[in-house]
């Protein structure tokens, strides 16, 4: 039967009839006019049928990249990254294999979540972002790669630095220092290291006031010195003054330590 023929006796609400049709290749034909069309529910339905028949075949090929683009073009990233890993693992040699790993990764980039929500996802987009920069390191997709992990990077960044003030925040001082001063380690280039400098000032001298006797010179000559260290690498930063303040606070506290 004609591809035409099968078109227009599909559209009159013989879709099931094609569905159950042993003819696979008007099946094939017409999944395609449907996934050309935008048709992505039907082309599905047909597709889904045929994967196993031509599989390891070129239209078993053709099937599982439009299958995996059905799904991306409908934003069900996480089933559209299935079946991009799928194709790249059964047809590592294809021409599109290089775009389909691009995809994968970029799919499970698009599932990552906001800064305040579990970051599972944002851990697995960049496990799959690394490992198409090491299969492809010539790809003209390198720069969009770097970039999207950039992305991801700055949103860990990001709640790990809200983490460090939500400690604050619940007054459990030991922690958002230790969480301070591993962020600083952990990102050296973080473009929150003024603001960091600063929350460790206030950190250190409310801890210093709520201290044992016994703990609080050492809590008091910290703030003082995370202040100083503010002023000098941040002259003028907005914090400056109001670290200064503190800083003279702190030191009047530890005139009266014997």
């Amino acid at each position: 039967m004609a591809v035409l023929g099968l078109l227009a006796f599909t559209s009159c609400n013989d879709f099931s009839r094609l569905v159950k049709s042993t003819d696979n290749e008007a099946k094939y034909e017409v999944a395609v006019d449907y996934y050309e069309r935008g048709d992505y529910n039907h082309a599905l339905q047909l597709f889904d049928l045929l994967q196993a028949s031509f599989r390891n075949t070129p239209r078993g090929e053709s099937i599982t990249y439009k299958t995996a683009q059905c799904y991306y073009l409908q934003e069900d990233y996480e089933i559209a990254s299935y079946y991009y890993n799928n194709f790249v693992q059964t047809y590592p040699f294809s021409k599109d294999a290089e775009k389909a790993a691009y995809m994968n990764a970029y799919c499970n980039y698009l599932l990552s979540p906001e800064s305040g929500l579990d970051q599972t996802n944002t851990h697995n987009a960049i496990k799959h972002l690394k490992a198409f920069t090491e299969h492809y390191p010539n790809s003209d997709s390198l720069e969009r790669v770097n970039q999207l992990l950039t992305d991801l990077n700055n949103k860990l960044e990001e709640k790990d630095y809200n983490m460090c003030r939500l400690f604050y925040r619940m007054e459990n001082y030991s922690a958002a220092i230790t969480s301070f001063e591993n962020m600083l380690k952990k990102y050296p280039n973080t473009p929150h290291r003024e603001e960091i400098l600063y929350d460790m000032a206030k950190t250190y001298y409310d801890y210093a006031e709520n201290s044992v006797p016994e703990k609080q010179r050492e809590r008091y000559e910290s703030c003082v010195e995370h202040c100083n260290t503010l002023s000098y690498l941040y002259p003028g930063s907005k914090y400056v003054t109001e670290a200064n303040s503190i800083a003279e606070k702190a030191r009047k506290k530890l005139q009266n330590i014997k």
